[in-house]
């Protein structure tokens, strides 16, 4: 579809008020054209009647007075003549200097009262047209054909009895409506012109913030959402551009948390293909682990029941094979167990105070049989022999301390070092809990004299199942699950844990937080504050 031209806003805005102005413009014209006339001999029939109560109010405070005080001092905003006539005096009061002028306007007074309201059959060429009657004075427009002259009169008796005349010549009026007509005209024109050019200006000025809202609604709708509106206005304009910025915060946050829901749900599905592929090598490795065992103990069985063996003595070693290996499935299953506990349970950690180095000393103490039959060299550092209290669950701490203690063990060079020790680092803001002060962090170490562990497997030990020296883990019982009690374990506790590897041998390493046991301190800090994340 052929997109129509488009006619941009200002030129809308201009030709609609350019369009107003040019028909207000005719229509002041039109106007003024129509009742001016009206308007300027109502004017003149006030000003007459406003000269009229002027020489009544003169003639009432004083009847000795000449003409030049007549026309000092009577109001005449016209510029009226004025013809007062004393009948009884015979003396005529006037502003008018000409003779000819008195005669002509006395002669008036004479056909006015003798043929009033009406033609004079002497001078048929004179008409009168009545406007307003009073008692005391008549106000009419005369037509005098001799002359071609026409008047506004006010004709009619002062408070004294003198007859009055005041005379305008209409065509003073008629002269004075066609300047004004003209000057009005001109004016109309100027402005009009004056509002045509400034209405340029304004239809730029208002089109300029719509065309500002249309450039940012266009990259909007590109979604660019950064983009604001820049306009301070306390308008329409200013509401529509506050409305944007809005609907732009509103999206953008919209599309946030789209994006955030969209990562989750892969996040999810990726967990799930994940779980699944853990699932299946779950299942591989457990039946891996008890696919040997159970085909020894099914294949002794068997013997056992076949009668293969005669001598008591390989009987004897027969039922020893079978309780070994069920000991190893049993010790599996338990390891097993408590591992989905760990990972799976709720409030699973239950923290404690209690001494880690008395801990660290009571396990190697119950290990100094498996110490006597690795052929291996125990050395505690001194700061064992002091009292360190720690907050955590003493039972997963022991745990993990006995895995990575039994598993130093195992991996020691025969008649090789394993190696304990500690260090602390106070905390930069102690929190309290309800058993004490957390003041610091303590790392235990344990280090095993032996082969080092390929830097490529070494953030993989703590894998479920994960072995790095397979037939030596098969001799010794072991199932791959014991570092993942520790790293589950400690991610329970949300403390850091790991291994690396140094010159002869191996280190790993966890910890803890360090208590202080008082009844006060500093002020309560959420116990979730300090910075504690659990890393391989």
């Amino acid at each position: 579809m052929k997109k129509s031209k488009r006619t941009s806003i200002r030129t809308k805005i201009t030709l609609s008020l350019a369009a107003t102005i040019l028909i207000m413009v005719v229509m002041s014209c039109a106007i003024t054209m129509i009742f001016i006339k009206k308007y300027f001999y109502h004017s003149m029939e006030q000003m007459l009647l406003d000269t009229y109560n002027s020489c009544n109010e003169l003639f009432g405070r004083d009847e000795d007075i000449d003409s030049k005080e007549l026309a000092n001092d009577v109001i005449n905003q016209s510029g009226a003549m004025i013809f007062i006539f004393d009948s009884v005096n015979m003396h005529v009061y006037t502003t008018v200097n000409e003779e000819a002028a008195v005669y002509n306007n006395l002669s008036f007074i004479a056909d006015y009262f003798n043929y009033s309201g009406g033609k004079n059959p002497d001078n048929p060429k004179i008409k009168r047209k009545q406007i307003e009657k009073t008692d005391k004075y008549d106000i009419q427009i005369t037509n005098d054909r001799n002359t071609g002259n026409s008047y506004y009169d006010v004709v009619g008796f002062l408070d004294n009895g003198f007859v009055v005349i005041i005379r305008k010549p209409i065509s003073s009026v008629d002269s004075t409506i066609v300047t004004s007509l003209k000057f009005f005209l001109l004016v109309f024109s100027v402005v009009a012109l004056l509002g045509f050019v400034m209405v340029y200006f304004i239809s730029n000025a208002v089109a300029k913030p719509i065309k500002n809202l249309a450039s940012v609604a266009n990259r909007m709708a590109q979604l660019d959402l950064d983009v604001k509106v820049d306009h301070a206005s306390n308008d329409e304009i200013g509401e529509l551009a506050d409305s944007m910025n809005e609907m732009s915060y509103q999206l953008r946050n919209t599309l946030t948390e789209l994006q955030q829901a969209n990562a989750k749900l892969q996040t999810d599905i990726d967990e799930k293909v994940q779980i699944d592929e853990m699932r299946k090598e779950f299942l591989s490795h457990v039946s891996h682990e008890l696919k040997t065992p159970i085909a020894l103990i099914q294949g002794y069985a068997e013997g056992l029941k076949d009668n293969v063996i005669e001598d008591d003595e390989s009987k004897e070693f027969y039922c020893d094979v079978i309780l070994d290996e069920a000991g190893k499935m049993n010790k599996l299953v338990r390891q097993l167990l408590d591992l989905n506990e760990l990972e799976f349970g709720v409030d699973r950690v239950h923290p404690v105070v209690f001494d880690i180095d008395a801990l660290i000393k009571n396990v190697v103490d119950s290990s100094s049989i498996l110490v006597e039959q690795n052929h291996a060299e125990v050395e505690l550092a001194d700061e064992l022999n002091d009292v360190c209290n720690v907050y955590a669950d003493e039972f997963m701490i022991e745990q993990v301390f006995t895995n990575y203690f039994t598993n130093a063990l195992h991996y020691c060079n025969d008649g090789g070092k394993v190696r304990v020790w500690t260090a602390n680092k106070d905390y930069d803001q102690p929190r309290r809990t309800e058993d004490g002060l957390v003041t610091g962090n303590l790392r235990v170490f344990v280090y095993d004299e032996g082969p080092n562990i390929p830097d490529d497997e070494l953030d993989k030990v703590f894998i479920k199942f994960y072995k790095v020296d397979k037939a030596r883990t098969r001799e010794y019982g072991g199932s791959g699950i014991g570092l993942s009690i520790v790293a589950a374990s400690m991610a329970a506790h949300n403390k850091n844990y790991g291994v690396y590897n140094v010159e002869n041998g191996v280190v790993f390493y966890f910890d803890l937080d360090i208590i202080q046991q008082d009844d006060g301190g500093p002020e309560m800090i959420p116990e979730n504050s300090a910075d504690n994340t659990s890393e391989q």
